[in-house]
């Protein structure tokens, strides 16, 4: 499996710069801030089935291994920054422990941050998630006034009308066997040799 360079996991995730991280190259190495750890950062390895972040706290080596399917989605939160036009866009995968969120993507307000935060949820299959300002994370779903649209359902998969004829077999007449059909019984083939 084909790993990104630990050259980018010198830069925090998503800063803008070149070394955007891939989410279809997984496993992703990375350094995120860490307010608690010492050094105020943590290593991130992004695996297609577990997360593992490694930290230094109080100069404790602590290593979290968390599968991926105790993460809750992808979620999308503005960071306000001083001035409002200097508010950025981040791109996390959100736990229900907030401890344990890992940052992927920061983009400024006009950025990639859409991109970014589809192709993460894409790529670990996860669902999208809105945070509000609030902290409240809640499940992207579309929605046209009080109609929420989806995918469309196939038609009659588990319709108790899926075994009847349809419009076009109804008008062919069915064969049936009368007294004058030939039926071969005790030959050995059916097929006729010279």
């Amino acid at each position: 499996m084909v790993s990104q360079s630990d050259a980018c996991a010198h830069t925090r995730a998503g800063t803008g710069t070149a070394d955007r991280l891939d989410p279809f190259t997984l496993p992703v190495r990375f350094a995120a801030p860490d307010p608690a750890a010492d050094g105020g950062e943590r290593r991130v390895t992004v695996d297609s089935g577990r997360v593992v972040v490694d930290r230094m706290v109080r100069r404790i080596a602590m290593r979290i291994v968390a599968p991926l399917s105790t993460f809750t989605g992808v979620a999308m939160r503005v960071a306000p920054g001083a001035d409002p036009r200097e508010d950025q866009v981040e791109v996390v995968l959100a736990h229900p422990d907030r401890a344990l969120d890992v940052p992927l993507a920061t983009e400024p307000r006009d950025g990639e941050a859409l991109a970014e935060w589809r192709s993460w949820a894409r790529a670990l299959k996860l669902p999208l998630l809105i945070e509000e300002l609030d902290g409240r994370r809640m499940t992207l779903n579309a929605r046209v006034g009080e109609l929420e649209v989806g995918r469309t359902r196939p038609r009659r998969r588990h319709s108790l009308l899926k075994d009847r004829r349809t419009r076009f077999q109804a008008k062919r007449r069915t064969g049936s066997l009368t007294p004058e059909t030939p039926v071969h019984r005790d030959e050995r083939e059916i097929i006729a040799r010279d």
